[in-house]
């Protein structure tokens, strides 16, 4: 009389896929960044960045990276800001100065509007 047994090998893989999928998740997650525990809080100079800066310093971000290799009194992202409103603008800023704006993609569909279609093939030449 022969039984069917599990199939080992594909429990192992499950078990081995959940746990990778597992390991993923966690290095993701604790490569998160923390709070910050100066938003909100003002400068030396009594300021607290806003959209507008976040703008600027987004706009900024590559000159200010370069420069902040050499310095230690430049930094690319100001911490004193007032949260979500300084990141979107330095998101926004950012995406504009490193081009994250979807011209790629404009590109692509472009160069397929002017590829000839397969159904639109060239006329066949005359035979003799």
């Amino acid at each position: 009389m022969i039984m069917n047994q599990p199939d080992s090998g594909r429990s192992c893989r499950k078990v081995l896929s959940v746990l990778g999928v597992a390991l993923a998740l966690g290095l993701v997650a604790s490569c998160a960044a923390g709070p910050n525990e100066l938003a909100h809080a003002a400068d030396a100079q009594g300021k607290v960045a806003g959209f507008w800066l976040g703008l600027w310093h987004g706009l900024i971000v590559v000159v200010t990276f370069f420069v902040s290799l050499f310095s230690k009194n430049v930094h690319v992202y100001e911490v004193h800001n007032n949260g979500a409103w300084y990141n979107a603008g330095f998101l926004l800023g950012a995406c504009m100065s490193l081009g994250g704006g979807g011209h790629g993609s404009a590109q692509r569909r472009r160069k397929e509007c002017t590829r000839p279609h397969a159904d639109s093939a060239a006329p066949a030449s005359g035979s003799r």
